[in-house]
């Protein structure tokens, strides 16, 4: 496969999911408050609704992750009929944002993948750049949903990927674990989709067909380093 490099998501991707401390802020809330859900229960009605309030807080509506995250929990609670200060609970989330265990395979992948890599992910750029040192993850690029104004799935956030790298659009596959953001947000601008199914995020949404799917990364790792198939002989 010919490609001048891979657009890759970060969270869930190259590191653990978020469904961890999404569920131990939620069981502290439902503990504190005594509200009639579990965690879980909570984890997924405020991830609706912030999954809903991400794709229109592009542009001018633009907002950080963690203010996303402190009006939605707000919202959520409110329609509970409690009143809570979302800013400590939210501040745990970031905690995991700037410092996310890796995947058991992304050392490994990381070492030996022979394309240049940008990643593009839904995240502050405060919290990312802390997460990339931490790691010791050293790409060749990095494209934010702030540095953007946008939120994956809308095509800006891609459009900015594109131009900083200066990467062909038909030289490209984007991979990341969500088929809305990451499966639908590359299709619509025309770069080819890996969806790296782990199967362990807390709610996802849409139904978008990727290109190629994976286990982990070495599926990708595998895709672009294996000789391509010969032609059949007449």
């Amino acid at each position: 496969m010919q490609l001048d490099g891979v657009f890759l998501d970060m969270y869930g991707t190259l590191t653990t999911g978020d469904r961890a401390a999404v569920e131990t802020v939620c069981a502290d809330i439902v503990a504190q408050t005594h509200l009639q859900l579990t965690a879980g229960q909570l984890a997924i009605i405020w991830g609706e609704r912030f999954f809903t309030a991400m794709d229109s807080a592009n542009g001018d509506d633009f907002v950080t992750l963690l203010e996303l995250e402190a009006r939605t929990l707000r919202q959520t609670m409110t329609e509970f009929g409690v009143a809570i200060d979302p800013y400590p609970h939210v501040a745990r989330l970031a905690d995991y944002w700037q410092d996310p265990p890796l995947q058991p395979e992304v050392p490994n992948f990381l070492a030996a993948f022979p394309l240049p890599i940008c990643i593009v992910s839904n995240a502050d750029r405060v919290d990312i750049d802390l997460a990339l040192r931490r790691n010791g993850i050293r790409v060749a690029g990095v494209v934010t949903s702030q540095d953007a104004r946008s939120y994956k799935p809308h095509p800006h956030v891609f459009e900015v990927a594109l131009e900083q790298t200066g990467w062909r659009r038909e030289r490209l596959v984007h991979v990341g674990d969500s088929l809305h953001s990451d499966v639908g947000g590359a299709r619509a601008v025309g770069i080819r989709t890996g969806w790296v199914n782990r199967a362990h995020r807390i709610h996802d949404i849409g139904n978008h067909e990727p290109d190629y799917e994976f286990d982990d990364l070495r599926g990708l790792f595998n895709l672009v380093t294996s000789p391509p198939c010969p032609p059949n002989a007449g």
